[in-house]
């Protein structure tokens, strides 16, 4: 923080931002980087919004950076402030951190705090302790030891516990499991008296729909809603599409849905059923007594599954079971890779070979030869034969030229 300081007294034209070494440079730094990419006449506005300095993460399992786009950024930092909380901790969402301190800087009457927790350390030239703290969201690990876990610590307690609510994004590519145990590890932070154990910290979870069944099993008290997040940096994952290509990104959350109103201008509605707001296409089902679709296209109720489905899929009376038109009968998809039994998993599968056995085998087999190494014997044979006709034209010129001289 302290060389964001002293970037920020430099004069406009001095300030610089080397986009190679992803660091803000000082005067007696700038020789150092001669014959880098360096971004010149670094503005206040800039420097307020790093993730538009920053090169974006690209390891899609661990560390990938899918950046909020404007509108999902606004309409979270909205149900935010009508919801009535007062400090954000935000996990892996740089760009919502750095929405409410912009905001937070621009409106003196703007009252919303944000504590940002993420595995990219560059932001720590640009935040206090008291702001960002170097954070694996996967084991709940932080950088700074226990003094930046003491930081989160009073962040979360501030006021009681009241007022605070946890606003995540992890990888998509991410194992759920290590991710509910994150949050259960803030939970636990977050709660002062043992008999607080049994309150819910508020907590916005951003991932695909199709994770559903899964944070399900870790927390039975989220549900999923409507509301698709779209993203910056990510071709697929845009607002307006249609069909499939809409953004399969979601919000799951333990607060109430029938107190987390949706924008009527992008044709979110009130299902007064369901009793939460819903895309336009998804209806209620009459039989299923809900509305069902999860990727915002309109589904439709099959009778023999008894659920409804999406509407690319249709009943095959072979599989029993609802599936796409180009489905090959018979695997349903649940069970062993190897043998198909549903009773274990392929891991487990007593037909797979171990790895031990499988590199015994291995062992066994003849070696063949790549065609690389063919190549390469070949190219070395013809140039040995190259030289020797070589050699035998010079000595046969020799030789002639001792019997012209005889």
């Amino acid at each position: 923080m302290e060389r964001f300081r002293n970037v920020l007294l430099l004069p406009l034209a001095e300030r610089k931002f080397c986009r190679e070494c992803q660091q803000l440079l000082l005067r007696e730094e700038w020789g150092e980087h001669m014959g880098h990419q360096v971004a010149a006449d670094v503005s206040v506005a800039q420097l307020q919004q790093p993730s538009q300095l920053l090169y974006p993460l690209e390891n899609k399992k661990s560390n990938a950076q899918y950046l909020f786009a404007e509108r999902s950024c606004r309409f979270l930092l909205e149900l935010i402030r009508t919801l009535g909380f007062r400090r954000v901790l935000s996990v892996g969402t740089p760009r919502f951190h750095e929405l409410i301190r912009l905001q937070a800087s621009k409106d003196q009457g703007f009252c919303l705090k944000s504590l940002l927790l993420d595995i990219d350390f560059r932001y720590s030239q640009f935040y206090t302790d008291e702001e960002f703290c170097h954070y694996n969201m996967f084991n709940h690990h932080f950088f700074g030891g226990e003094a930046a876990r003491e930081v989160c610590r009073e962040f979360l307690q501030q006021d009681g516990g009241q007022g605070v609510i946890v606003v995540t994004d992890p990888p998509f590519g991410g194992l759920v499991e290590p991710l509910a145990f994150t949050l259960k590890k803030l939970k636990s932070m977050w709660t002062m008296e043992p008999e607080d154990s049994t309150k819910e910290l508020p907590i916005f979870w951003i991932f695909p729909y199709f994770f559903e069944s899964r944070i399900l099993q870790f927390f039975p008290s989220f549900c999923m809603l409507d509301y698709q997040v779209d993203y910056d940096n990510h071709t697929l994952y845009k607002h307006g599409k249609t069909g499939r290509k809409q953004s399969p990104v979601r919000i799951f959350t333990n607060i109430l849905p029938k107190n987390i109103i949706l924008p009527a201008e992008e044709g979110y509605r009130l299902c007064s059923i369901c009793q939460r707001y819903v895309s336009s296409e998804n209806r209620h089902c009459e039989i299923c007594n809900s509305c069902t679709s999860k990727d915002g296209r309109r589904w439709n109720h099959c009778f023999l599954c008894k659920k409804c489905v999406k509407p690319s899929w249709i009943h095959c009376s072979s599989c029993n079971r609802c599936a796409l038109v180009s489905h090959s009968c018979g695997s349903t998809g649940d069970g062993c890779f190897v043998c198909g039994d549903v009773g274990h998993k392929h891991r487990n599968c007593p037909n797979q070979l171990t790895n031990r056995e499988t590199t015994q085998v291995r062992k066994k087999l003849p070696k063949k030869k790549s065609n690389k190494m063919k190549r390469g014997t070949f190219a070395r044979k013809s140039k040995l034969q190259l030289q020797t006709k070589k050699e035998e034209k010079t000595k046969e010129e020799k030789m002639h030229t001792e019997q012209k001289v005889s």
